[in-house]
């Protein structure tokens, strides 16, 4: 193990295995003037990017008929919890296509079983 990775694995944060096609609850410290409370962020996984501490993933949720992608970088502090709702069985590491798709459409088949 190099140096870097001797002093980045201090700062690596506990979270669960999640892929993509996981239906996640994102639980994400929000700061409001000198006030700070958990909002939470519920969609699909639709990438996951590795990478040491540099690791993000993608969630995507529809908001009010609106598509709304946020990029959570995995081992940030400003992350409380990510906690995995559901599974689906997908094909692809990048689930890009369902930018495209709307209701029923959207939806994946329920796949691996938790653990």
């Amino acid at each position: 193990m190099g140096a870097i990775e001797l002093v980045e694995k201090a700062q690596l944060a506990e979270r669960p295995d999640m892929r993509s096609g996981d239906t996640v609850r994102v639980h994400v410290k929000v700061r409001e003037g000198d006030k700070e409370r958990i909002q939470i962020f519920e969609g699909v996984v639709i990438g996951v990017h590795r990478g040491g501490t540099r690791a993000s993933f993608t969630v995507r949720k529809v908001s009010f008929g609106q598509g709304v992608e946020r990029i959570f970088p995995l081992h940030s502090p400003t992350i409380q919890k990510v906690e995995v709702t559901r599974s689906a069985k997908v094909r692809r590491a990048k689930l890009y296509y369902l930018r495209d798709l709307k209701g029923k459409a959207a939806r994946m088949k329920e796949g691996r079983a938790e653990s």
